[in-house]
């Protein structure tokens, strides 16, 4: 059986299309070459004048290449012209709200887009002759500048995707620069859509990957400057359609593909084989008991790309919470309160904590106004020249890697360096009763592009036997989370097993037990963090071990957690 033609990825320009810019450099490449050839041949030519008839006509051959060349670097200029005018005029508008518009996912998207695949094609136009000395500076830049690469450029485009799916989010809606029904940001070009699409597709996303060629090719329709070829989008979106099991639909679209480009090799030979596919399908087809027709549901060659994915109810019931569609039952929250509390601490009198329950059992609290704009600046400062990519331990070797499941950058901070750092952790002993002594340093985290961290425990479960070994403190048995940042959408913290949901605030922090008196982990305080839709979120954790806690709370057969005293 003859396999179908896999689709060759590709980079387009967004303000001329490849063809275009391949034509002016055959141009370019064959006016060089012929100046060439002519040195090697014109020797003695002055000899006879029928060579010099020939010479004429090469002469005229040459000015006609000449004035196509001089058109090609006039267009060169022009496409730089409109580059630079764009950027200037995205740059301007970053630049008056810097923290706000990189908060936003699709800006953050854009800016990234603009300095990997755009920036890609202004090298390539500058590469033409006069931009060699100006390339120069661009490598020296790079050199001390950070440049964003192919791999931030994939992954701030699986961060939207991530955003679409679990905010339900259209995707018209989301091209407009709409998160939600509010307008944040420019639209995507149909180039960026194509672009969207591309990166789904190189991850395997054939879902994602109709979506956003779909979306191009609405856009492609109404756009006067065509920022991308209709006959890409027609093939990315055949293949994936095909890939997600519409035959006929994937048929249908290589032929109006093979009508704008009647040779493409690709599209030729996938017509071939989804027809050979369609006429086993046919085959294939049995009629049913009420005599209608339909396909043997065993057939996994034809079908393991139709069913859609199932999804654990863990996860759609976080991404329900994300959404906020799922609350805790009023039976529960009518029952929470909120008081003052100074836990039995002597400095506490005068100024006790403000106190909300978030939930009795496991007892989820949030203490408001426990950390100052000026603690958090301090921290946010000392964090950021140390940011790396966020961890996560495995529960076989114990050693720590990244996860897609985990999007943000961390850095660990320690009470010493500052007195604020040491004043929000000695705050942390106030509000838990808890010695900090034997607790982790601070980490401080900021979440990127639709930055998450999808259910998990912050204690280790009996088979992760090599967690925290090095620490030799013992497990998590407290967590303190503080938000650093308000979110305008997304990020809210939230527990599965509980149908809770923190969502963040500005200087507070939640507080809850991993661990029951007993020793034994607490499953209900499995948690997630959101993906962040709109805005920048920041926190810091500081988790508490069980070593040094022997008599501030004692270890026992009951389960539930003794009362912070009011």
């Amino acid at each position: 059986m003859r396999n179908a033609v896999l689709l060759a990825s590709a980079t387009h320009a967004p303000l001329v299309s490849g063809n275009i810019y391949k034509d002016r450099m055959f141009q370019l490449t064959w006016f060089l070459a012929l100046s060439f050839i002519i040195k090697q041949t014109s020797c003695e030519l002055y000899t006879a004048l029928a060579d010099l008839k020939e010479v004429l006509h090469t002469e005229s051959t040459l000015i006609n290449s000449l004035d196509q060349y001089i058109q090609a670097e006039h267009k060169k200029l022009e496409l730089l012209q409109k580059y630079s005018e764009i950027y200037k005029q995205q740059h301007t508008e970053a630049s008056e709200d810097i923290e706000n518009y990189i908060a936003n996912p699709i800006n953050a998207y854009i800016l990234i887009k603009r300095l990997t695949t755009d920036w890609q094609h202004v090298e390539s136009l500058m590469n033409m002759q006069l931009g060699h000395d100006y390339l120069k500076n661009i490598s020296m830049y790079r050199e001390y500048l950070k440049f964003p690469t192919d791999e931030d450029l994939n992954g701030a485009a699986v961060a939207l995707t991530r955003l679409q799916d679990t905010y339900n989010l259209d995707t018209s809606a989301l091209a407009r620069g709409e998160l939600n029904g509010i307008k944040y940001s420019s639209e995507l070009s149909a180039a960026d859509c194509f672009e969207l699409g591309r990166q789904s597709y190189n991850n395997g996303d054939f879902y994602h990957t109709q979506l956003w060629m779909r979306e191009a090719d609405s856009r492609l329709n109404s756009e006067t400057n065509k920022t991308v070829e209709k006959s890409d989008i027609l093939e990315y979106l055949a293949f994936s359609t095909y890939k997600q099991g519409n035959l006929p639909l994937a048929l249908d679209l290589t032929n109006k593909l093979l009508e704008i480009f009647p040779a493409h090799p690709r599209a030729l030979g996938n017509k071939g084989f989804y027809e050979e596919e369609m006429e086993k399908l046919n085959e294939l087809k049995i009629k049913g008991d009420d005599e209608s027709e339909d396909i043997p549901i065993n057939d996994e060659v034809f079908f393991s790309q139709m069913a859609p994915q199932v999804q654990y109810p863990e996860r759609e019931l976080y991404e329900q919470l994300c959404r906020g569609e799922v609350t805790t039952d009023i039976a529960i929250t009518s029952k929470l309160k909120c008081y003052y509390t100074n836990n039995n601490n002597p400095f506490l009198l005068i100024a006790p904590f403000k106190v909300e329950e978030a939930y009795p059992n496991p007892k989820i609290l949030i203490f408001h106004d426990v950390m100052s704009d000026s603690e958090i600046d301090t921290i946010k400062r000392m964090a950021t020249p140390r940011f790396k990519r966020a961890t996560v331990q495995n529960y076989k070797t114990g050693e720590l890697e990244t996860a897609q499941y985990r999007i943000s950058k961390s850095a660990w901070l320690k009470e010493k360096e500052h007195k604020h750092i040491d004043d929000v952790c000695r705050r942390v002993s106030d509000i838990t009763g808890l010695t900090v002594e034997t607790a982790e340093e601070l980490q401080v985290v900021n979440y990127g592009i639709g930055g998450h961290y999808e259910p998990h425990f912050d204690f280790a479960r009996k088979e992760e036997t090599n967690a925290f070994k090095s620490l030799g403190t013992g497990n998590r048995i407290a967590t303190v989370l503080f938000y650093m940042s308000d979110v305008p959408q997304g990020g809210a913290t939230v527990f599965p097993n509980i149908n809770a949901a923190i969502w963040p605030k500005k200087g507070t922090a939640a507080f809850w037990y991993n661990l029951h008196p007993s020793g034994e982990g607490d499953f209900n305080t499995r948690h997630a963090a959101c993906p962040v839709l709109a805005g920048s979120k920041w926190v810091s954790n500081k988790w508490i071990h069980e070593q040094g806690q022997e008599f501030r709370r004692p270890c026992g057969l009951e389960q539930a957690p003794p009362e912070l005293t009011a």
